[in-house]
């Protein structure tokens, strides 16, 4: 070592002074070890050989050297060996795996490699699609992946396969019940997940007010989950990430998918593009319960509006071996309402382009819009009469943003490391109003923030048992004008509203107020032995723009609001460690079971909340109305699952607590927050019956079951009344003071598979279901009021979405 430092020392000084003798014998130096030391990459895309579609997740393995990879979201890879003839192993549940002999004595191999489904063997259904015992193996923790093959088996309300309510039988996911829209992960509320439609964000994920996703499950290729352990690429939200990655489109043959439910109907078109060098894909959804309700409404309902429909696109053309190219975009909308209504909806657009530069780089640049707006309406049916009186508001919030994002393959070590940066314009609303003809226009000035980050970060495999991923991201925020900046009154008692003392006005791209914030982010995963490891992980998050809601459940009419100089970003720091196991027999594609627990602390800081009677709705100083607090949560998961056999599916229980404190409000004490739920329990069951004994034949149907159990959400109910004559008035005591009952629910489904024809391509299945089977009346949400009869006594009501059974009938197909 002494020798080859002196060496470099020796040459670096040569080129230094310019001596060319020693400069000469320095670079020989170099090239000797540097050949002794040479290596070479095998490198490539991995694909479905039945559509072309590229793989995420497969593990590509050398077996001499123990070394491999797993391909990137755009299905490469990339694994460095020392010259020599190696064996790869190609493998991915669901997949048969494949084998190849390679020869690296001379270059680099490109090798695009194709891997075909594999048969039903012994009647199993393999319930998702990833690499083997990749649970144990991935550095990976706090992530779930539900493959659409999985996604259509599950029990789904009306018989839609719908992914966000997928997502919600995984562990450390919940929701505050039928009716709201997204989800909530570890403790945190619905904005802070960030949701990426082909890596745009989407900022509602929800149609019919949390009933269906905006995501068509026919254009879907993988769905991911991360609630911790978040790599250094993510930013700008702090409970979780759902990736969610579009089909490419079949690149061998076009394709034709669609289903026509009770609710809506969809279609999915395919195809190859420039002979087999590109594909695309064009779905769409529209329901139709308003049409279909038309003849049973009365004369005031006549003519109501209340639906929804989606388009989704995706394009991609290999330009050469080095570059492709992906266009993609989704553009939905949601109506609702009689003579007074309103619709909101979600529009994105991403383009993207990967380039090879060398075996081990590797780059993907995106560039995307995404808006998100919604608006009300006095005279939704557009009648004569109301031609000079109504009144109607808007409000939105739009993002543009370029990311380019590199991963360089370095045998034990992958690096990621790029950057980003998002301009936000919030647009909190207008709004116009008519009298007897005249029109007024008032409403709020455009919010804009400029959000940029710079992010490194690793995977390494120490040693054979120990891994680790570790990254640093570096955010910057920026308030930016034009724009006025309020400052509030500070000697005012805690909750109550402040007034605003002095008012601030800047021009176009002037600062107003910027934050930066350092995130650190860090895993390691030891294994025990073959079938079980231990992982650890730790995370810091900032997210720079809030959703404003008070309400129980998050509405599509909320606004949004960018940190300011008196609202501060978000914070939290999050810890997690688990124990993960596969047991079982191995059938030649990973363990049959899979378990884990995992337990986590998450801290939180700048939580926002509000004065009581807060004015959230066009109001100038909304600031005022804001208050701020802190926030902790924590839990444990555990989850087992069955991979595969005749009756497969999975259980997962959590065990979590989620608490805020703000100064002002509940005594300053910790009060548990509104989506907080101890207990947790989801049970998945999917059944293939076996083969007919006498005949052989398989059967053409399967069943599948979910059952959810979870403690009721907090409430605020009064502690005790005044009552003075004949006048009551509540006093509440607390905030979160009580929690509604259980929430619990049992749903059940069949597929009847279309019979198969020699020479035919059609392949089709109806698919019948139960919703709510034994018809529990689940409260959305408890409320008091007056009896009608003696106003004296007040009386509690529960509220339910769902107070029924829902049965529903589904025909799929595809040519």
């Amino acid at each position: 070592m002494k020798h080859t430092l002196l060496t470099g020392l020796l040459g670096l000084f040569a080129t230094m002074v310019g001596c060319p003798d020693a400069r000469a014998q320095a670079d020989q130096n170099t090239l000797n070890r540097s050949a002794s030391q040479a290596s070479y990459t095998i490198s490539g895309y991995i694909k479905d050989a039945a559509n072309g579609e590229k793989l995420i997740g497969v593990s590509v393995y050398v077996k001499e050297t123990g070394t491999g990879a797993v391909t990137n979201s755009y299905g490469f890879y990339a694994v460095p060996v020392p010259p020599g003839t190696y064996n790869l192993v190609v493998s991915y549940v669901g997949y048969e795996k494949l084998t190849r002999t390679v020869d690296l004595t001379s270059q680099n191999v490109r090798l695009d490699l194709e891997l075909k489904e594999e048969g039903k063997q012994l009647q199993e259904v393999v319930v998702s699609t990833k690499r083997e015992d990749d649970n144990v193996k991935n550095i990976e923790m706090s992530v779930n992946r539900i493959d659409v093959k999985t996604l259509q088996r599950i029990p789904a309300l009306l018989g839609e396969v719908d992914v966000v309510r997928s997502i919600q039988l995984l562990p450390g996911v919940s929701t505050v019940g039928e009716g709201a829209t997204g989800f909530n992960v570890r403790g945190g509320s619905i904005d802070q997940n960030l949701v990426l439609l082909d890596e745009a964000p989407v900022y509602n994920s929800s149609h019919l007010f949390g009933f269906f996703s905006v995501f068509n499950p026919d254009a879907v290729k993988d769905v991911k989950l991360i609630k911790g352990g978040i790599p250094a690429n993510y930013g700008g939200r702090i409970a979780s990430i759902l990736d969610v990655r579009l089909k490419e489109g079949n690149a061998k043959k076009p394709e034709l998918n669609g289903g026509i439910g009770l609710i809506f109907s969809r279609l999915s078109y395919e195809s190859p593009l420039f002979k087999g060098k590109g594909s695309f894909i064009v779905a769409g959804r529209r329901s139709y319960a308003d049409i279909l309700a038309q003849p049973f409404l009365n004369a005031d309902l006549k003519g109501s509006k209340f639906y929804f429909y989606d388009l989704t696109a995706k394009a991609n053309y290999r330009i050469n071996d080095k570059n492709t190219v992906y266009l993609s975009g989704y553009f939905g909308r949601d109506v609702f309402g009689a003579d007074f209504g309103f619709n909101w909806g979600n529009t994105t657009a991403s383009a993207r382009w990967n380039h090879v530069f060398s075996d081990k780089l590797f780059l993907n640049t995106t560039a995307y819009y995404s808006n998100y707006d919604y608006s009300l309406d006095s005279d939704l049916k557009r009648k004569p009469e109301n031609a000079n009186d109504y009144f109607r508001t808007n409000s939105r919030i739009v993002d543009y943003s370029v990311k380019p994002d590199f991963t360089l393959f370095l045998g034990k070590s992958t690096i990621t490391f790029g950057g980003q940066s998002i301009l936000h314009d919030f647009q909190p609303g207008t709004a116009t109003a008519a009298s007897a003809g005249a029109i007024r226009t008032f409403g709020l000035g455009s919010k804009y923030g400029l959000e940029n980050a710079l992010y490194v970060g690793n995977e390494q495999q120490v040693s054979p048992k120990l891994q680790l991923q570790y990254g640093l991201r570096y955010s910057l925020y920026n308030y930016i004008g034009p724009g006025e900046a309020y400052d509030f009154a500070t000697d005012i008692p805690a909750g109550t509203r402040r007034p605003p003392v002095a008012t601030r006005t800047y021009d176009r791209g002037k600062s107003i107020e910027t934050y930066g914030n350092l995130e650190p982010r860090f895993a390691a995963k030891y294994e025990l032995g073959d079938n079980s490891s231990l992982k650890l992980s730790y995370n810091r998050m900032a997210q720079y723009i809030h959703l404003v809601s008070n309400t129980t459940a998050s509405t599509p009419l909320d606004v949004w609001t960018p940190s300011t100089n008196n609202i501060k970003p978000q914070l939290a720091d999050q810890i997690a460690g688990g124990y993960f196991k596969n047991f079982g027999p191995s059938l030649g594609g990973g363990s049959e079971f899979e378990a884990s627990v995992e337990v986590y602390y998450k801290w939180l800081q700048n939580q926002i909340d509000y004065i009581d009677g807060a004015n959230l709705i066009l109001n100038k100083y909304l600031e005022g109305d804001l208050l701020s607090g802190r926030g902790r949560t924590y839990g444990a998961e555990f989850y087992v699952k069955r991979n595969r056999g005749v009756v497969n599916g999975w259980i997962s229980y959590t065990l979590a607590r989620t608490e805020r404190q703000v100064v002002g409000i509940n005594n300053g004490d910790w009060f548990a927050a509104r989506f907080d739920r101890r207990h947790n329990l989801t049970t998945v069951v999917l059944i293939d019956p076996p083969a007919r004994s006498n005949n052989g034949r398989t059967s053409r149907w399967n069943f599948s079951a979910t059952f959810t159990l979870a403690s009721g959400t907090p409430a605020t109910f009064p502690t005790n009344r005044f009552q003075f004559e004949g006048f009551v008035a509540p006093i509440i005591a607390g905030r979160n003071n009580y929690r509604i009952p259980p929430y619990h629910r049992l749903d059940l489904a069949a597929t009847l598979q279309g019979r198969k024809r020699t020479g035919k391509r059609k392949d089709d299945n109806w698919v019948f279901s139960v919703y709510n089977v034994y018809a529990r009346k689940n409260p959305f949400s408890v409320f008091f009021q007056p009896n009608a009869d003696n106003p004296v006594v007040t009386q509690a009501i529960r509220y339910s979405v769902f107070a029924t059974a829902i049965p529903s009938v589904t025909y799929n197909f595809k040519f």
